[in-house]
């Protein structure tokens, strides 16, 4: 996988913030998660914790963490805009 450097994806992040309009703003802040998501998230994370993660299922999870990991950085700016 591919990872962009920090200044890349502060660029991206910002510009994809700027466009969202008020309520899309809020609407994705307020998003929740789903539900069969958090329930294999949750799977993989006590097999990680053991340590019993086969490799497809490692990068599985990896995926995981990296795509929360921008939602995450994604949200932290939308809610900066917004205040």
């Amino acid at each position: 996988m591919t990872v962009l450097d920090s200044a890349s994806l502060h660029k991206f992040l910002l510009h994809f913030t700027e466009t969202l309009t008020p309520e899309l703003a809020e609407h994705f802040v307020k998003l929740p998660a789903d539900p069969e998501f958090q329930q294999r998230l949750d799977e993989l994370g006590s097999l990680a914790n053991e340590g019993a993660l086969s490799d497809e299922e490692r990068r599985e999870y990896d995926t995981y963490i990296e795509g929360m990991d921008v939602i995450a950085l994604l949200r932290v700016k939308v809610l900066s805009r917004t205040k």
